[in-house]
């Protein structure tokens, strides 16, 4: 009786452990209402998103135009986004959030009226999507280096896995809630709807325990920071290593907004029913990939290309697959395997930065994830209309095989470094595998072993 009465309190413990393990940055009460707020902003960026498309098509009928005015809207995190990355490293990333959603609350206003007054006009539509683009480019590092001030370092892995399972759970429900309200009250209302949005991330950074926060040294202004930035982002394997895989996958594999649609409607000669399902099942894959990811993975190179690996073989499946119902299928395992791969790369180079760093690091993720869109929209678009939507897939597979090919790529010459991941190995595993387990470049090599001198 008594040893199954020990049994029960160390099994329940551990059980507990783990299911609070998944959602450990949740605990912190600042992450809490940071997190939510955020949650509320990202539904409305996308009924916004979905609401723009539809816009330009009407003033238009051009998916040409179309593609020109999402470039407008992403090309500002291409150029500035080194320069923004700067800015938050310089100055209180809680501030710098304060004005960046401010903006672009203001912006989200100004198109909503023009729609809603029936004064809208292409060039307009252009003009605020540049300047929403130009505040996203500053909006995107701050938010990001923002979680470990907000969880501290030891739940930033965790924070940025929940943030990032959030974004997708947005993808799934704004697009959702832009159908209704398109279809029931006129599309003005969707920019009013995220406008509104912008009051609960702005209410939750001004509620925030400053005391609780772990405040990062501004860094002083001098010159050459930028160039600085660089070298060191180079000089370090765990970082420089996911931001050269984040551009490839995010160039040639995250065009999902063009190849997705063109496959429901090109390929299976379906409806926007048929892309609301591809669409649907991305999102559900998304969210379990991400409670996948809080419960059981890890952070590191090694982990991230594994996961380049399997995003290769989801989207070669979703690239071959002969039904709508089997790509449906297959855009559950695109969809977590995407989730797997950005949270990875995002909390590894994180891990990886030096505090003084993050904010030009994590303007360097940005700029390969999102920044990269304007270059891999035309080539994807291209492809699809040449040969067809399933080739520009096969690219993107072939973008995900060459990515996990430079996670594994050896090199030599640099010494080890730092990334907070050698207390999650064994010590035995950590000899065998510290180069690929923490992304540093240099191959472990044991010490030679003392030799035993004679007794005489």
């Amino acid at each position: 009786m008594a040893s199954a009465t020990v049994q029960s309190q160390a099994v329940t413990p551990l059980s507990q452990q783990r299911a609070a393990g998944m959602f450990a940055a949740l605990s912190v009460p600042n992450f809490r209402r940071y997190v939510s707020g955020q949650s509320l902003s990202l539904i409305g960026t996308w009924v916004e998103t979905v609401a723009q498309a539809l816009l330009v098509l009407r003033l238009t009928h051009s998916g040409t135009v179309l593609g020109l005015t999402t470039a407008a809207r992403y090309a500002p995190i291409l150029v500035l986004s080194p320069y923004a990355g700067l800015m938050v490293d310089r100055h209180s990333k809680r501030r710098v959030l304060l004005g960046t959603q401010i903006g672009l609350g203001l912006v989200s206003a100004v198109l909503g009226t023009l729609v809603l007054t029936g004064q809208v006009r292409l060039w307009q539509v252009v003009v605020l999507a540049l300047l929403f683009g130009t505040l996203s480019a500053v909006d995107n590092p701050a938010r990001q280096a923002f979680v470990p001030e907000v969880v501290g370092r030891g739940l930033v892995r965790n924070a940025v896995i929940l943030n990032s399972t959030s974004v997708n759970v947005a993808r799934v429900i704004g697009p959702t809630i832009a159908a209704v309200v398109v279809s029931t009250v006129g599309i003005g209302w969707c920019f009013v709807v995220n406008a509104v949005s912008f009051v609960f991330v702005i209410a939750s950074l001004l509620s925030l325990d400053i005391r609780s926060l772990h405040p990062v040294r501004p860094a002083p202004r001098r010159r050459g920071q930028l160039l600085e930035a660089l070298r060191y982002a180079v000089g370090v394997s765990a970082i420089a290593r996911p931001l050269l895989m984040m551009a490839l996958i995010g160039t040639f594999t995250f065009e999902f907004e063009i190849s997705l649609p063109l496959l429901a409607t090109t390929t299976f000669h379906g409806t926007t029913a048929t892309y609301s399902w591809l669409l649907g099942a991305f999102g559900a894959g998304a969210v379990a990939g991400g409670l996948y990811a809080a419960r059981w993975g890890r952070t590191g190179v090694a982990k991230l290309t594994w996961a380049a690996l399997a995003y290769a073989i989801a989207v070669g499946l979703l690239a071959v697959a002969p039904t709508v119902q089997t790509a449906v299928a297959a855009c559950v395992a695109v969809g977590a395997a995407t989730v797997i791969f950005l949270t990875t790369g995002n909390s590894t180079i994180q891990l990886a930065s030096e505090p003084a760093y993050r904010g030009r690091v994590t303007a360097l993720w940005s700029m390969a994830l999102v920044g990269s869109t304007p270059i891999g929209s035309p080539v994807v678009g291209g492809i699809s209309d040449a040969v067809g939507p399933r080739y520009a897939l096969a690219l993107g597979a072939a973008a995900c095989i060459a990515a996990a090919v430079i996670g594994r790529w050896p090199h030599y010459g640099e010494e080890p470094c730092t990334t907070g991941l050698r207390t999650e190995l064994p010590r035995t595993r950590r000899r065998q595998l510290w180069p690929f387990a923490t992304g540093c470049s240099r191959r472990y090599r044991s010490p030679p072993a003392p030799t035993r001198r004679s007794a005489s």
